[in-house]
């Protein structure tokens, strides 16, 4: 077991978890985590190993599954989980057993190309500096380029280096109410693919003008869509 470095926000009844993609960390939550505190919930995004604060060490999507479950707690109202973090949260789902479960532009399936293609591109983004996350994201807050680079600084590139298959943990049916949140268009999830998981009973939706970040490129957008979801599926303690 890995201990998890947890950033916290609020101290509402209703508990809300945020999991975070490759490359990322606690931090990126920085506009979502303040949001929903003040929507009433106690906040929890850990930061994967590898991660933010969290130890290094070795790496696969099986090790980090497992420090989840071991260190989150069962029946939180909300968990998110955006890219990779979408991929865990579909592999844990089951353990956790939230309320509800969003998935944010998941990375359920590989490119073309397959995930390994795409490492060196992933691995080589540590070295972005301030500007260039201006030029990349300049629609981003302050804020939200300033939380990306420091994820980026924390972050341990070698994660890059395990060994992907060229298959997906993908859910094929919802354990619990669950969310697509998907980018505008999602590189990740195709058409025919969102057509399959909405008639599977997932609930999809589209963040307008937004690319692979999209609690980044469209926070209001973001926050509606979550908004909507939690009024019609307001959870509870189980």
């Amino acid at each position: 077991m890995t201990r998890l470095h947890i950033t916290e926000w609020g101290q509402g009844d209703r508990i809300a978890v945020l999991v975070h993609g490759l490359s990322g960390s606690s931090a990126t939550w920085c506009e979502v985590g303040p949001a929903l505190a003040a929507r009433g919930f106690h906040v929890l995004a850990p930061d994967l190993a590898g991660h933010g604060h969290s130890p290094r060490g070795r790496y696969s999507r099986e090790r980090w599954a497992e420090d989840l479950v071991d260190t989150l707690p069962v029946g939180a109202d909300l968990v998110v989980g955006h890219s990779l973090g979408g991929v865990l949260l579909a592999m844990v789902v089951d353990q956790l057993r939230p309320a509800t479960a969003v998935y944010e532009d998941p990375a359920w399936y590989p490119t073309a190309e397959g995930y390994g293609a795409g490492m060196p591109a992933i691995a080589a983004s540590r070295h972005l500096t301030d500007d260039d996350l201006a030029r990349a994201f300049p629609y981003w807050s302050v804020d939200a380029r300033a939380a990306k680079r420091t994820a980026l600084q924390q972050w341990d590139p070698a994660t890059t280096g395990m060994r992907f298959v060229e298959t997906a943990y993908v859910p094929v049916l919802p354990i619990v109410p669950s969310l697509v949140l998907l980018a505008d268009p999602s590189a990740l999830v195709t058409p025919a693919r969102a057509e399959q998981f909405a008639a599977a009973g997932f609930e999809l939706r589209t963040v307008p003008g937004t690319g692979h970040n999209v609690h980044h490129d469209n926070p209001s957008g973001y926050l509606d869509a979550l908004d909507a979801w939690l009024v019609r599926h307001p959870g509870g303690r189980r």
